[in-house]
């Protein structure tokens, strides 16, 4: 057509980046569904049309003290409706969800309020010293809320939402990369980074969730166990019960309770949920396991850390081929490879041992050397991950963003190799970080803790394997001059100062650390010198 403008063939600008609001699925359920239950923890339950109103009031109240759109929430709490009801209105305004891992110190709650630079804080009553240390970071903090019976705080949560009960609360516009969460991940000294999750990139993520990981999840058949902190993965995994109506049960334990869990999956008929190898352990070793009837579960979806085989062997045993594994990170949403139940199995010789599965759909898994060049089949590079389900940047930490991507790449820092057939194998890890019951630590944080004690010289810890946990810490530690370290003393000491689940479970005194021909302190030598000292005694 002659004088017709063309529209070049590739480089396309979008018209439009606009995505739905993930706060949209609470609004799709609550039409839906509006009296079926949506949450239930012990006596107490929400139906998809409570759950909305409460969300809305939420979302209302928190605007009327200053939260917008891109404004952060930060959230200190143990699971509960609260969790989800947070996430919810912060994403129904627009604004940022940031939720902390409830078992931080305080120091660690101060720096996460300083690196989001909140403007409202929701805390549960029992974490008073958090509130205090994060009340000091200045008048950035406009508000606080808080959770439970106390004095602290500026309103009680129940109290803040029935200033705006009954009242509805639209949905935000959003686009693509809009962000909606601050996923709380470690970095290489331990301080954590603010991984950035996106509206258009957590959509993809549900509907990925529910492509390769849960196949076939209905409203009508479905319901979900919380056995994992909603901060984190668990929060994820609660997104795709959102999605598509699915009843999900909050255990009342503040703990691991096996009993209760059981008793759960057998009352509410649970289908599916999501932990880690640590807690699947443990729960087909509880006793309650052959006391329950467990045969409604579908889909036990386990990811963080590497799983015994032993440990596969026996939950398949016992509750048959319901395992899936994933291998993901947080700024990845977990969302790497997939190993479904079908290639799960108790028998050696027709399961690929050590795989942690194949790309998820619509993502690129590359195994690179150095250079950023791909490498063949069973050779050993470094983890690399491309697709929508990779985060959009951390938060103001452009260091960190250069390091961690390379050539559009998103660079895991885990060494593995694929085979022939494109099946992951993770044998390493780039950096001095272990996993301890589905939790990175970095030992330096712990390390400079340490050396700050009087009687402590040096101090150098590694993760060593352990049945229960997949690793702990160990930690070889150097006395000062004169000193006399009793070793309980020192354990409770560190326990003051670092969170519960990084205090090393174990201690070795040397007179000095083992040292490379170099003079540097590698902790290659120094976990064969406690494998040593281990193995002797």
């Amino acid at each position: 057509m002659s004088g017709a403008v063309r529209q070049p063939a590739c480089g396309i600008v979008p018209v439009s980046k606009r995505v739905m609001n993930l706060a949209n699925f609470l609004s799709q359920a609550m039409r839906r569904y509006p009296d079926a239950p949506a949450l239930v923890m012990g006596e107490a339950s929400l139906s998809w049309r409570e759950l909305d109103r409460r969300v809305s009031a939420l979302a209302l109240a928190l605007k009327a003290r200053g939260l917008g759109k891109g404004d952060r929430l930060l959230v200190h709490s143990r699971n509960g409706f609260e969790m989800v009801e947070t996430q919810l209105a912060a994403f129904r305004l627009g604004a940022v969800w940031a939720p902390a891992n409830f078992r931080i110190s305080p120091g660690e709650a101060q720096w996460l309020a300083e690196l989001t630079e909140a403007r409202i804080l929701v805390i549960g009553a029992e974490f008073e010293r958090h509130y205090e240390a994060i009340r000091d970071i200045g008048p950035g903090l406009a508000f606080t809320v808080r959770i439970g019976e106390g004095t602290f705080g500026d309103a009680a949560y129940d109290d803040f939402l029935r200033e705006y009960e009954g009242q509805a609360c639209a949905n935000a516009d959003v686009e693509h990369d809009d962000p909606c969460w601050f996923f709380f991940t470690s970095g290489t000294t331990g301080k954590s980074k603010a991984a950035v999750l996106t509206h258009g990139q957590m959509g993809f993520i549900t509907t990925n969730h529910l492509c390769d990981l849960m196949p076939g999840t209905d409203q009508a058949t479905d319901a979900s166990l919380v056995v994992a902190p909603l901060s984190h993965g668990s929060g994820i995994h609660y997104l795709t019960q959102l999605a598509r109506g699915v009843k999900t049960v909050l255990p009342t334990a503040s703990g691991f309770d096996g009993d209760e869990i059981w008793r759960l999956i057998e009352t509410h008929r649970i289908t599916n949920l999501f932990t880690v190898p640590t807690i699947v352990k443990m729960l087909v070793e509880d006793p309650a396991c052959e006391r329950y009837d467990h045969s409604s579960l579908r889909y036990i979806i386990y990811a963080g850390a590497p799983m015994y085989r032993a440990d596969q062997k026996r939950a398949l045993e016992r509750l048959g081929k319901v395992l899936v594994q994933y291998y993901g990170l947080g700024e990845v949403t977990g969302n790497i490879t997939v190993l479904p139940p079908s290639l799960h199995s108790a028998d050696d010789g027709g399961f690929k041992i050590g795989t942690c599965g194949y790309d998820r759909t619509a993502m690129q898994v590359s195994v690179q050397d150095d250079e950023g060049r791909e490498l063949p089949p069973h050779e050993t590079g470094e983890i690399c991950v491309c697709g929508l389900g990779v985060f959009a940047g951390y938060y103001a930490n452009p260091e960190a963003n250069a390091k961690s991507f390379r050539h559009g790449w998103f660079r895991t820092g885990d060494l593995g190799h694929l085979d022939e057939e494109g099946f992951l194998y993770i044998t390493g890890r780039a950096s001095d970080m272990f996993i301890s019951g589905g939790s990175n630590i970095y030992p330096r944080e712990i390390e400079e803790k340490m050396l700050t004690h009087p009687g402590i010289r040096e101090v150098a810890i590694v993760g060593m394997p352990d049945e229960q946990w997949g690793e702990v810490g160990v930690a070889a530690v150097v006395p000062s001059e004169g000193s006399q370290l009793d070793v309980e003393a020192l354990q409770a000491w560190v326990k003051e100062r670092v969170s519960s689940y990084k205090v090393p479970r174990r201690y070795h005194l040397f007179e000095t650390l083992p040292k490379s021909n170099y003079g540097k302190i590698t902790k290659k030598i120094i976990r064969q010198a406690i494998e040593d000292r281990e193995a002797r005694s």
